[in-house]
């Protein structure tokens, strides 16, 4: 686990017509404030890694298809420092993933179809917060080739 990073257990309400699914809520404790919304679509085995926000909060939440997010915390004073994080979401598998400012993240879709990715912010897209590492960096301990296990 990382110091900060919330898994949150989604709803889904299923009829003959389809369905609603449920991302984030006003009332709920997760919630902070708004920022925006956007989707990121992606396709089967594309990595997109790595980038960390410097105030953002983002509420991720994987609407069509499967994605690995992988966090990795570099944070000076976090009790988890050095930690790496990975973890699966899709609808079947639905779930809000809070990621704090200043943990390094990406993903990458996994299986044989495209992925899209909700992100619920807390403030709007602003590229002076951001920082950006290519998906090989090797300060990040991590590869995203297939495992097997």
């Amino acid at each position: 686990m990382i110091e900060g990073v919330k898994v949150t257990k989604l709803k889904q309400i299923f009829d003959e017509r389809g369905k609603v699914m449920h991302m984030l809520r006003n009332d709920q404790n997760i919630f902070s404030k708004f920022g925006e919304i956007y989707f990121s679509h992606t396709h089967p085995n594309v990595v997109k890694a790595w980038h960390y926000h410097k105030e953002m909060t983002l509420n991720y939440a994987v609407i069509i298809g499967q994605i690995k997010l992988v966090l990795y915390d570099d944070r000076k004073d976090s009790p988890t420092k050095g930690n790496l994080m990975e973890l699966y979401s899709s609808p079947e598998n639905y779930n809000l993933i809070t990621v704090p400012p200043k943990i390094w993240n990406g993903f990458k879709t996994v299986g044989s179809k495209s992925a899209m990715l909700a992100n619920c912010s807390d403030i709007p897209h602003d590229d002076s917060e951001v920082l950006r590492k290519d998906f090989k960096d090797s300060s990040i301990p991590y590869n995203w080739n297939i495992k097997i296990k």
